[in-house]
C-alpha cells in the first residue's frame, strides 16, 4: 500500500462518517420534527423526504467510508448536498457561519474528487476488483453527473418553495 492509498482512506473515512453521522442525527432527533422542517422549506411530503435524506446520508456515508461502490456513494453525496444547497443554503451566501453553502459544497466536491481518483487500495472496491472499473472519467460522470441529475429530478418534482423565498 502507498501513501496515496492511506490518504484516500483517511479522506473517505472522515467524509463518509461525517455524512453518516448527519443522517443518524436526523433519525436520533426524531423524523417527525425533521419532516416538519422539510415541509416548511417546501420539500413535500416532508415525511418521505426526511426518511430519504436520513437514510441516504447514512448509506452514502457508510458506503464511501468503506470504499464500496465508491462512485455511486459519491453520487449520493452530490445529490444530497445539491438538494441541501438549493433548499436551504444558496440564499444565505457562501459562509457556513451564516448558514451558507460552503459546507455542502466542500462535501460534494470532495466526494467527486474521490470518485475521480478511485477509492484507493484500502477499500472494498479494491478487494472485490472493481476499483479501476468505476473511477476516472466514468467516476466523475457517475458522481457529478448522476448526482446533479438526481437532485434536479427530485427538486423539479417535489420542491415547492414557500412564497416569499
Amino acid at each position: 500500500m502507498t501513501e496515496h492509498d492511506l490518504a484516500l482512506f483517511l479522506v473517505r473515512v472522515a467524509l463518509g462518517l461525517t455524512m453518516a453521522a448527519h443522517g443518524a442525527n436526523k433519525f436520533r432527533s426524531g423524523l417527525a420534527g425533521v419532516a416538519g422542517w422539510f415541509d416548511s422549506m417546501g420539500m413535500r411530503p416532508g415525511a418521505l423526504h426526511a426518511r430519504f435524506a436520513a437514510g441516504g446520508e447514512v448509506l452514502a456515508g457508510l458506503f464511501l467510508a468503506a470504499g464500496l461502490l465508491t462512485s455511486f456513494a459519491a453520487l449520493g453525496f452530490v445529490g444530497l448536498m445539491t438538494v441541501a444547497a438549493v433548499t436551504v443554503h444558496l440564499s444565505k451566501g457562501f459562509f457556513i457561519l451564516d448558514e451558507g453553502w460552503e459546507y455542502v459544497f466542500i462535501l460534494g466536491v470532495t466526494a467527486v474528487a474521490i470518485a475521480l481518483l478511485g477509492p484507493g487500495g484500502w477499500s472494498i472496491d479494491r478487494a472485490i476488483g472493481i476499483d479501476d472499473d468505476l473511477d476516472g472519467w466514468l467516476g466523475l460522470a457517475i458522481a457529478a453527473g448522476g448526482g446533479l441529475a438526481a437532485a434536479g429530478g427530485l427538486l423539479s418534482v417535489f420542491y415547492r418553495p414557500p412564497t416569499g423565498k
